[in-house]
């Protein structure tokens, strides 16, 4: 109960329109989620005390909630099992909705109840970004089996880890491996020249660029 008072009294003190706002305080501490410029779309916004957290880090950037409710506090049923699945379909929704709206390396958050259909999830968020982990913050009350589950560095490459493929080496980096272009995005190439055409594996895909290897 402390820990729920210390976070509360905070907000009013400090003018949150809830304690959800240090929850993302943290979040974006650890996880490094926002920064000046960004645009940040929070989906289920009510009461805004993430829009306000948001509109602070994102400073110069564009910070939009929706929410089919006025600012009023989100409804649980009190039923343990379907108030998860209620999470996790809110949840997949935002994450299908950041899919149409994120840039490459952009980045994720949504909270969800812990249950079964969880770890799902996160393996649907970690095929789409470079890495995926869940948070539960120190302003969420121990006892809560709330989790926010957080998809860093949006991947949209036209290939995939395992992806066998020609590709013409059109240049070489700065550390001599060779540089392929696939649809427009960059693949590192170690031991190929430029000029050449090989055959190589994918091995690494990261946002903006990709690793491969050749094959014999």
């Amino acid at each position: 109960m402390a820990g729920k008072d210390e976070y509360y009294n905070r907000a009013k003190q400090e003018g949150y329109r809830s304690r959800a706002a240090y929850k993302l305080k943290q979040l974006d501490e650890t996880a490094d989620l926002i920064a000046d410029g960004d645009t940040v779309v929070d989906l289920g916004a009510a009461p805004g005390g993430w829009l306000q957290v948001a509109t602070e880090l994102a400073g110069t950037g564009t910070v939009v909630g929706v929410d089919r409710q006025r600012i009023d506090p989100v409804d649980v049923t009190g039923e343990y099992e379907l108030d998860h699945a209620r999470s996790v379909h809110l949840a997949r929704t935002a994450f299908e909705t950041a899919l149409e709206l994120l840039a490459p390396g952009g980045d994720f958050v949504a909270k969800v109840f812990e249950g079964p259909d969880t770890d799902n999830l996160r393996n649907e968020v970690e095929v789409e970004f470079e890495y995926a982990r869940t948070i539960h913050p120190d302003a969420s009350r121990d006892s809560s089996s709330e989790l926010y589950l957080v998809g860093k560095g949006r991947v949209t490459a036209p290939v995939a880890e395992g992806d066998r493929l020609e590709v013409d080496v059109v240049d070489e980096g700065d550390e001599g491996d060779g540089i392929a272009k696939v649809d427009g995005y960059t693949l590192f190439v170690p031991g190929a020249d430029a000029g050449e055409t090989v055959e190589a594996r994918v091995t690494d895909v990261k946002p903006r660029f990709g690793f491969a290897e050749p094959v014999d």
